[in-house]
């Protein structure tokens, strides 16, 4: 018997082929973060996971904002508590665990999905709303969206890893300056730095990310994205030796797969393939 669906209150989920959208949902609070937030986007996460059509998860937020953060009513309650609270579910989703013992944390866990995460940042996004963009594989923004950790001025330490992500993405000497001073800049700012991939106007960001998304998801074998997005992650803890040895396997393993054959197929005949499902 399959599980029961989950009421998305804080979050919405539509899908289209092998695009699906995952929208932050709480606009009058500019998507804030919350314990429900999270659990709903661990929750829609695994349902893309589990369905083999869906190759891909945009990931963006309604109205004007991405994320700004945490809700200031949650921060209160924390402080009300004397420790931090999450507020998620106890039946909390588990997507991508038990891939690595290193994934297998908050945020982090995307780390593992075979699908892959396009961070839609259309506008504000700050602390957790910082965090779940640098956690997606790729990452688009509107140029005035602003951005910031925020922790610093609320006494907090890095949130979720990001003092381990962000320096990964733009430099240690950019991510100190954005981890110890928690100033606020515009993504606009960081044109070359690697925090995103590209940076457009805000009215072209949806259309722009969708036609990646979509032209990814044709051209590229389903088994391969998966895989390749695998190998990223995995070989970020790994030697170089130990990498090339695994792509060797790799290698051996998937050249008598269905995506293969068809992939050569595709390419001699000089036509888009036609993949099965993931």
């Amino acid at each position: 018997m399959s599980e029961p669906a989950l009421e998305l209150k804080a979050t919405k989920y539509a899908i289209d082929g092998p695009v699906a959208t995952l929208t932050l949902s709480r606009p009058h609070r500019r998507n804030a973060w919350t314990g429900r937030m999270h659990t709903e986007l661990r929750w829609v996460l695994e349902q893309a996971e589990q369905d083999a059509q869906v190759r891909v998860v945009v990931i963006t937020g309604e109205g004007r904002d991405f994320c700004v953060g945490a809700d200031t009513q949650a921060l209160e309650g924390h402080g009300d508590k004397g420790g931090y609270d999450p507020g998620t579910a106890p039946d909390l989703a588990m997507p991508g665990y038990g891939v690595a013992p290193q994934f297998d944390q908050n945020f982090a866990f995307m780390m593992a999905l075979e699908t892959v995460t396009i961070a839609a940042v259309n506008g504000a996004a700050a602390g957790a709303g910082l965090v779940l963009a640098c956690y997606c594989d790729l990452r688009f923004a509107a140029a005035d969206a602003k951005l910031t950790t925020a922790h610093g001025p609320l006494g907090l330490p890095a949130e979720y890893g990001l003092s381990w992500v962000l320096p990964r993405l733009v430099g240690i000497t950019r991510s100190n300056d954005l981890l110890l001073s928690s100033r606020k800049f515009l993504a606009s700012q960081t044109e070359g730095w690697g925090l995103f991939n590209e940076i457009l106007e805000g009215p072209q960001l949806m259309d722009h990310v969708y036609a990646y998304a979509y032209d990814m998801a044709a051209r590229v074998a389903p088994s391969s994205l998966a895989t390749t997005k695998r190998q990223i992650y995995l070989d970020q803890h790994r030697d170089v030796g130990t990498a090339v040895a695994e792509s060797d396997r790799l290698l051996d393993e998937m050249i008598p797969s269905p995506d293969y054959l068809e992939g050569v197929q595709a390419l001699t005949e000089r036509r888009l393939p036609d993949w099965q499902s993931r």
